[in-house]
């Protein structure tokens, strides 16, 4: 795969001061994209505009997805930033507690669906006009496994997931006729801060990185890629070139 195939296109990652986030944002960066780093504290963002290639060609974008105008200030700060959008990844999120059911606190589940369910279909939402100025616009969504069969503690991350997969399927239905692609991905079980809370007694070394997972995120934010209305694994790309 070349650069110039991304030379110009404009991607916005979600929640991507670390992580999946920041490790998709990489790989996009070297791969020729214009980056739109998204987190909630400016500062940490900056920052991380140095471990993206050719820094001074990227952008970021500090807003709260808690707050209620969250997700309108991404818009808004977009759309004066480029005027237009050709990526939008959803990897913005968070876990709550690991309890169950009977005894999961009501702000935390309020809180956990607002940031991974809500907030995923208001900022597309919202970005959807600068999507529709976008060059073969792709939108991806970060799914789970827990998103597909729940288990038991796992709560309303699991069930945020669920939603996700069927908001993602819904989009997509409805802006095919546009042209505008929505997928979603499952990363599974990656080295990440979040990964390391959920499981304590796991050896991290054991997982991928976010960049070794980030290849199946760079081949659906290509302009070529044609697939809309899926559920993918990332790890069927770890080794792979992002190519078709």
């Amino acid at each position: 795969m070349t650069s110039t195939l991304f030379a110009g296109r404009i991607c916005l990652i979600t929640g991507s001061s670390r992580g999946i986030g920041l490790g998709i944002a990489k790989s996009l960066a070297a791969n020729g994209a214009k980056v739109v780093l998204h987190g909630r504290d400016g500062s940490t963002l900056r920052s991380c505009l140095n471990d993206l290639l050719d820094p001074a060609k990227h952008r970021y974008i500090a807003a709260d997805l808690n707050a209620t105008q969250g997700p309108r200030a991404i818009a808004e700060e977009l759309n004066r930033m480029h005027g237009r959008l050709d990526v939008l990844i959803h990897s913005a999120g968070i876990l709550g507690p690991k309890t169950p059911l009977s005894e999961y606190p009501a702000e935390a589940w309020e809180e956990v669906l607002r940031i991974n369910l809500n907030a995923t279909f208001l900022v597309t939402q919202a970005l959807l006009p600068a999507l529709r100025k976008g060059a073969a616009p792709s939108v991806v969504f970060i799914s789970s496994g827990l998103g597909r069969a729940g288990r038991a503690d796992w709560g309303a991350y699991s069930v945020s997931k669920f939603g996700v997969e069927g908001l993602a399927q819904v989009w997509a239905d409805e802006l095919r006729e546009e042209g505008i692609r929505v997928n979603a991905v499952n990363p599974g079980g990656t080295r990440t801060r979040m990964r390391a809370a959920a499981y304590p007694e796991e050896d991290p070394l054991t997982l991928p990185t976010p960049e070794d997972i980030a290849q199946v995120f760079v081949w659906l934010a290509r302009p070529d890629t044609r697939i809309t209305g899926k559920s993918v694994e990332a790890r069927d790309w770890i080794g792979r070139a992002p190519a078709l």
